[in-house]
């Protein structure tokens, strides 16, 4: 064997070394990659208890309890199922019912999802106060429904 194919057979078998590596990685994390799982999705892939997860959606109307001190529950849906949700600690300004929310923590064995971690998602028509107001001193219309710090903005 030449020197070449020496150094061409030494190169694929590192290459073929990395995407088996690769491989085995990306199947371990599989269900890691995803940023959240939807109710709809907990049921489907049937989530046992104990284990640590993302629980995304959106607060039910009417849901929020206040409980004592800081616990607070909740239901997360996606319009098909609900998972109800227990928080202890001071929720994100922006959570409120019928807006977005990504939680992270762990499902019970009784179906409830003990989170840690609440993130509320603001919607796309969210605009600084400062930039709406800077828009409108530049002659750009701001949406009908929009109030400051949460402006959406038309152009003219």
């Amino acid at each position: 064997m030449t020197r070449k194919q020496k150094r061409g057979v030494l190169i694929g078998g590192g290459v073929a070394t990395l995407a088996l590596a690769l491989i085995l990685v990306l199947f371990a994390l599989k269900d890691s990659i995803v940023f959240f799982h939807t109710p709809s999705d907990i049921v489907e892939k049937g989530v046992g208890p104990g284990r640590r997860i993302r629980l995304g959606g959106l607060v039910e109307q009417g849901s929020v309890v206040r409980g004592q001190g800081t616990t607070i529950t909740f239901k997360v849906t996606d319009t098909l199922k609900d998972i109800p949700v227990t928080y202890t600690g001071v929720l994100p300004d922006l959570f409120k019912e019928g807006q977005g929310v990504v939680t992270e923590g762990v499902l019970e064995g009784d179906g409830t999802f003990k989170a840690d971690t609440v993130l509320a998602k603001h919607d796309e028509t969210y605009m600084p106060r400062d930039v709406a107001k800077a828009l409108e001193a530049k002659g750009v219309k701001l949406g009908a429904s929009a109030h400051p710090g949460q402006l959406k903005a038309e152009m003219p």
